[in-house]
C-alpha cells in the first residue's frame, strides 16, 4: 500500500510531514470556526426569526438592522473580505497568516451564510405550533427552545451540514494568502512548484472530509426527523 502511494504521489510522500500537518490544519480550523460561528449564527438567526414582522418579539427597527448587517457580509467575495480585514485581524490575532490569522476572518466570512441557513431552517417549523405554544400561554422565550429549537433540530443539522463543507471551501481559498491548511500545501507545491500530484492528494483528502461530513449529517438528520 505504501509503496503503491509512493509511486503515484511521490511529491507527497517526499514531503508527507507537511502534507499531513496541512490536513490538520485544516480540520483544526473548520472545528474552531465551526463551533464559533454556530453559536452566533444560532444567536443571529433566532434574533431575526422573532424580530421579524409577526415575530414573536417584533420589533422591526432590531430586524432592520441585524437583515441590512448579514446581507452586507453576505454580498462581499471572501478573498476580498480577507484583504479588508488584514488590519483588524492583527489586532485580534497578533498575525494575519497561518491558522491563526484565518479564524477572524473565516468566522466573518461564513457567519452571515450560516446565519441565513439557520433563519431558514427555523422559519420551516410548523407555525402551527408555534399557535398552540402562544395559546397555552408559553412565553416567547419557551416557545423559541421548546418549539423553534426543539422542532427545528432536523433542519439545523442539515443546513449546519451544508454549511460545513461550504466552510471547508473558504479553508482552502484562505491558502491564497498563506492561511495554512491544505489550500496552503496546494499552492505551494501543487501551483508553485508543478507537482500535479500534490494537487491531486489534496482534492482526494477534500473530497474524502466531505463525504464524511455529508454521510454524517445525513445519518443524524435522518435520526432525529420525527
Amino acid at each position: 500500500m505504501l509503496s503503491l502511494i509512493s509511486h503515484w504521489f511521490p511529491n507527497v510522500s517526499a514531503n508527507s510531514g507537511i502534507f499531513w500537518t496541512a490536513v490538520i490544519q485544516t480540520l483544526q480550523m473548520t472545528i474552531i470556526v465551526g463551533v464559533v460561528s454556530f453559536v452566533i449564527s444560532l444567536f443571529l438567526a433566532i434574533c431575526l426569526v422573532a424580530t421579524k414582522k409577526g415575530g414573536l418579539l417584533e420589533q422591526p427597527a432590531t430586524w432592520t438592522i441585524l437583515d441590512k448587517i448579514v446581507n452586507l457580509f453576505r454580498s462581499i467575495p471572501f478573498i476580498i473580505l480577507i484583504a479588508a480585514l488584514i488590519p483588524l485581524t492583527r489586532i485580534i490575532s497578533g498575525t494575519a497568516i497561518g491558522v491563526q490569522g484565518t479564524i477572524f476572518p473565516l468566522i466573518v466570512g461564513i457567519t452571515p451564510f450560516f446565519t441565513r441557513q439557520i433563519e431558514s431552517a427555523l422559519n420551516e417549523v410548523d407555525s402551527g405550533l408555534i399557535e398552540v405554544g402562544e395559546v397555552i400561554g408559553l412565553t416567547p422565550w419557551q416557545i423559541i427552545r421548546s418549539i423553534y429549537l426543539k422542532e427545528g433540530i432536523p433542519n439545523i443539522i442539515r443546513v449546519t451540514t451544508i454549511t460545513i463543507i461550504s466552510l471547508i471551501g473558504l479553508t482552502a481559498i484562505v491558502g491564497v494568502v498563506g492561511g495554512g491548511g491544505i489550500g496552503d500545501y496546494a499552492i505551494q507545491y501543487g501551483y508553485q512548484q508543478n507537482e500535479l500530484d500534490a494537487t491531486y492528494a489534496c482534492i482526494i483528502i477534500l473530497v474524502i472530509i466531505v463525504s464524511i461530513i455529508q454521510a454524517i449529517g445525513t445519518l443524524l438528520s435522518r435520526k432525529l426527523t420525527r
